[in-house]
């Protein structure tokens, strides 16, 4: 059988118009029977909020052909929508190097918010910790030279790591949250699965060879996103631009951004051979923020210029556009079988998208309710979404649509009336 739409659709069509005509021959008998509908009709109450922001955004523009940037992977990410402007290779794996850091004061700063450590406590440098130390002064990786059994507080090995990267301060801190660096990689790959890095692996704190590890451009990003939503004190941490410890010269930071650009303020930098240099930076310019990230260039000064030149194209080419929803930002919707017939209903995140400015005035909106809403409806429930797109109809953004208010159940009365309401609705519809 052909797909015309011949005489079996003509079928089905008088079946069922056969069938709303026994509906409404029997809605008398039926209302007698409307008391006992009181469970919420078309899916209930929505479960808690909804993230702000749904899926991977696709960059907005096509980057001009002389942005290739010079390293193995990059991409650049406006901080505030989560869209991706330029994107090289983001998905290909390297080393992270000293990258695993940010995880580390991740991890660090999740412990200091549950109080299971404190910026003032001193804890005690082990002799692995110690044995990283040596190496930086017989000209290996760099470190905070730390000695063994040595004191020190949690504040100054955030510094040591955050400014001079070292890798003693690191294992130190691992050691000081979880009891041990083993202990403390678990913890690593157990947050990245939670925040959605899916495709990095951990085997130490510090990034130092040994193990399977393993990053993407892309799960940096996320996780520089991550570390800011979660934790924005950490940049007066990477914005510091030397480290002193005790007699020891003034260390500077790794990150030379900090030295020529001051929209920069962190976040960190790595090295390894085999891996070449990597940066994730962030940058802010009045109410924006951009996070690039370059990995694998083949020199310091490479990562640097490259990583300039992403925050330069964000900054100069993109702009950060609010689109319009309701009335100042909120929209009444009715509600069947409530304590109150109507629901505040607002987007769970501001509804603001990366365009680029020459198409600032072109967005469009798409709402989408879910219908009919019936009591209770808690607040923060799930209720719509918010679609935002370029002129040319492509998905910029997707932001939930939330109660601003719980509506509990309402009386038998209100019960009773809005079920008949909806029982006429679903048979005259």
């Amino acid at each position: 059988m052909g797909f015309d739409g011949g005489h079996p659709h003509r079928r089905r069509a008088g079946a069922a118009a056969r069938r709303r005509r026994a509906r409404r021959q029997g809605l008398l008998a039926v209302l007698g029977l409307v008391l006992v509908l009181t469970v919420p009709l078309a899916g209930g109450p929505a479960g808690p909020q909804a993230a702000a922001q749904e899926g991977a955004p696709a960059a907005d523009a096509a980057a001009p052909a002389d942005l290739r940037i010079q390293a193995r992977s990059a991409l650049l990410v406006d901080a505030v929508t989560g869209q991706e402007l330029y994107a090289q290779d983001p998905d290909r794996r390297v080393l992270p190097a000293s990258l695993a850091k940010i995880m580390t004061l991740d991890l660090v700063f999740h412990a200091l918010e549950q109080g299971k450590i404190a910026l003032d406590q001193e804890v005690t440098v082990s002799e692995a910790a110690w044995r990283l130390s040596v190496q930086a002064g017989i000209g290996g990786p760099s470190a905070m030279f730390l000695r063994v059994g040595e004191r020190v507080r949690i504040e100054d090995l955030i510094r040591g790591v955050a400014v001079a990267s070292g890798n003693d301060a690191s294992l130190v801190l691992a050691e000081a949250v979880a009891g041990s660096e083993q202990a403390f990689v678990t913890m690593m790959n157990r947050h990245a699965a939670e925040i959605g890095l899916q495709a990095s692996r951990f085997s130490n704190s510090h990034g130092l060879p040994g193990g399977e590890q393993h990053v993407t451009a892309r799960d940096m990003a996320r996780l520089a996103l991550h570390v800011l939503a979660a934790h924005p004190e950490i940049l007066e941490y990477t914005s510091q631009k030397t480290f002193t410890w005790k007699d020891f010269a003034p260390q500077p930071n790794y990150n030379r951004l900090l030295f020529r650009d001051r929209r920069v303020d962190g976040l960190k930098t790595g090295h390894l051979a085999a891996a070449g240099f990597h940066v994730v930076a962030t940058a802010k310019e009045g109410e924006r923020r951009l996070v690039a990230v370059v990995l694998g260039a083949a020199s310091d000064a490479l990562r640097v210029r490259e990583a300039q030149r992403l925050l330069d194209y964000g900054f100069q080419q993109f702009t950060n556009t609010r689109v319009a929803f309701g009335e100042e930002g909120r929209q009444m919707v009715p509600v069947y079988k409530g304590a109150r017939p109507r629901v505040t209903v607002e987007p769970a995140a501001p509804p603001v998208v990366t365009v680029p400015k020459t198409e600032a005035g072109e967005v469009r909106t798409r709402v989408e309710l879910r219908d009919p809403l019936v009591a209770p409806l808690a607040q923060g429930a799930r209720v719509g979404t918010l679609t935002i797109e370029d002129a040319r109809g492509r998905v910029l953004r997707t932001v939930p649509l939330v109660t601003a208010e719980a509506v509990p159940r309402g009386g038998l009365f209100r019960v009773f009336w809005d079920s008949v309401r909806l029982l006429f609705r679903d048979l005259f519809a």
